[in-house]
């Protein structure tokens, strides 16, 4: 199951795409999401240390996607947030892991399925973007702003 935070940076990060290229402060980033403002803030640290948003200083500014929403995928966001996409560590492509009591990970059957739906997911989550997040479905909020 996914953390609140990755939840909530999923959010964020669609709201920036959806009037990207521009820099949007934290508080109208939390109102624009409904978002607890707080703990976005400490959400958006971790997502410009990780690469995916930078931030303007000044009056105009506040956070904006570091790379175009095209570019941005959702399995970035959560690994960012959450780390791996894998129930097991076993079965993780980015943190691989043997587990401490397998005698032989090759041949084991609980890794091969667990492989499998690792593989399932990141295909899903790494082929969906911000850009189709923030596609013509949502509510553009470029126009509001």
């Amino acid at each position: 199951m996914l953390s609140k935070k990755a939840v909530y940076a999923v959010r964020a990060l669609t709201i920036l795409a959806e009037v990207a290229p521009r820099p949007m402060t934290t508080g109208e980033i939390a109102d624009a999401g409904s978002l607890p403002r707080k703990f976005l803030e400490a959400i958006l640290l971790d997502l410009k240390k990780a690469g995916v948003t930078d931030s303007v200083r000044g009056r105009e500014g506040g956070y904006r996607l570091a790379r175009s929403p095209e570019t941005v995928t959702v399995a970035e966001i959560i690994r960012a947030i959450d780390g791996p996409l894998a129930l097991m560590p076993c079965a993780s492509v980015t943190r691989y892991a043997p587990c401490a009591d397998c005698r032989d990970p090759e041949a084991c059957r609980t890794r091969k399925v667990f492989a499998r739906g690792r593989d399932a997911l990141a295909s899903v989550l790494e082929g969906s973007t911000l850009a189709d997040l923030a596609g013509p479905s949502s509510t553009p909020l470029a126009e509001a702003g």
